[in-house]
C-alpha cells in the first residue's frame, strides 16, 4: 500500500488554548456528559421499568444506545488533542473513527424512519398494533438497522481510504469524515463524490420519505380523533419524534447532500458538532420532558431508590 497510506493524519481540532475557546471547551465537555448520562438514564429506565416494555419505547432505547456511541467516537479524542496540544490521528484510527460513525449514523438514519413507522401503526392501525409490532418485527428493524449501517459503512470506508493521500495530511476537521478526507487525495475523487451524493439520496431520502408518509397519514388521523386526550397525547409523542428527525436530518442532508464546494470548514465543523454531540444530547431531552410514560417511570425509580436507602 505504500508508506504514503500508513502514516499519520493531522486533525486540526476545534479550538485554541485562548480564553473563549477554553469556554467553548467546558461547554463542549459538559454536553457531552449530560448527553452520556441522560442516554443511560432512558435506557436504564425503559430496561427496568415493566410499563415501558413495549415497541415504541424498545425502538427508542436503540435510539439512546447509538446517541451514547456517536459523542464516545469523537469528543473523547478531540478532547485529548486540546489538553495535549497535539492532534495527529494514526491512520488505523483515522479508519475507525470514519467506520464508526458512519455505521452509526447511517443505523440511526434507518432507525428513525422505522420509530415513524411504529407511530403510524399505533395511531392509525392501533387495533392490529400487537400483531404488526410484536417482538420478532422490532428485532427485526433493529438488526435492519445495525445492518445497513454495517454495510454502508464498510463500503464508504474501504473506497476513501483506497485513494492515495500524497499532498497535506492536515485534517481540516475535529475528527476523520468522509468529506474532509476525500479533500486532501491527490486523486480525481469527482466521480466518487458524485456517487456518494447519488447514494446519499438512497439512504437519506428513502427514510425521509417514509418518515413524511408516515407522519401525513399520522396527522390525518390526529386531526380525525374526537378525544381531546388521545389528540394530545398522539400529538406530544409524534412531534417529539418529528423534531428530532429534522435536527438529525438536518445536518446529515448539508454534510452529505450538499456538494462540499458549497460549505466551508467551519461549517462543517459546526454542522458535525451539531449531530455527532447537540443531537444525541437533546434527545433524551425532547422524549423525556414531552413524555409522561418516561417522567413516571423515573418517579417510581426514585422512590423506590429513596424508599431502599431509609430501610
Amino acid at each position: 500500500m505504500g508508506t504514503e497510506v500508513t502514516s499519520d493524519f493531522t486533525l486540526m481540532g476545534l479550538f485554541n488554548h485562548s480564553g473563549p475557546h477554553l469556554t467553548l471547551f467546558s461547554l463542549v465537555a459538559a454536553t457531552f456528559t449530560m448527553g452520556l448520562l441522560g442516554n443511560a438514564i432512558l435506557i436504564f429506565l425503559i430496561h427496568t421499568d415493566a410499563r415501558l416494555h413495549t415497541p415504541m419505547y424498545f425502538l427508542l432505547s436503540q435510539l439512546s444506545l447509538l446517541d451514547v456511541g456517536f459523542p464516545l467516537v469523537t469528543i473523547p479524542k478531540m478532547a485529548a488533542d486540546f489538553l495535549e496540544e497535539e492532534g495527529t490521528i494514526s491512520f488505523g484510527g483515522c479508519a475507525a473513527q470514519m467506520f464508526f460513525l458512519m455505521l452509526i449514523g447511517v443505523s440511526e438514519g434507518v432507525l428513525l424512519s422505522l420509530m415513524s413507522y411504529d407511530r403510524y401503526i399505533a395511531v392509525c392501525h392501533p387495533l392490529h398494533y400487537p400483531v404488526l409490532m410484536r417482538r420478532q418485527v422490532c428485532l427485526l428493524m433493529v438488526g435492519t438497522s445495525w445492518l445497513s449501517g454495517v454495510l454502508v459503512a464498510s463500503i464508504q470506508t474501504s473506497i476513501t481510504l483506497h485513494f492515495p493521500y500524497c499532498a497535506s495530511r492536515t485534517v481540516d476537521h475535529f475528527f476523520c469524515e468522509l468529506p474532509a478526507l476525500l479533500k486532501l487525495s491527490c486523486a480525481d475523487t469527482s466521480a466518487y463524490e458524485l456517487a456518494l451524493s447519488i447514494s446519499g439520496v438512497l439512504i437519506l431520502v428513502l427514510p425521509l420519505a417514509l418518515i413524511a408518509t408516515s407522519y401525513s397519514h399520522v396527522l390525518g388521523a390526529v386531526l380525525h380523533m374526537h378525544s381531546a386526550e388521545a389528540q394530545h397525547k398522539a400529538f406530544t409523542t409524534c412531534s417529539s419524534h418529528i423534531t428530532v428527525v429534522g435536527l438529525f436530518y438536518g445536518a446529515a442532508v448539508f454534510m452529505y447532500m450538499v456538494p462540499g464546494t458549497y460549505h466551508t470548514p467551519q461549517q462543517d465543523n459546526v454542522v458535525s458538532l451539531f449531530y455527532s454531540l447537540i443531537t444525541p444530547m437533546l434527545n433524551p431531552l425532547i422524549y423525556s420532558l414531552r413524555n409522561r410514560e418516561v417522567q413516571m417511570a423515573l418517579v417510581r425509580i426514585l422512590f423506590r431508590t429513596g424508599f431502599r436507602s431509609k430501610r
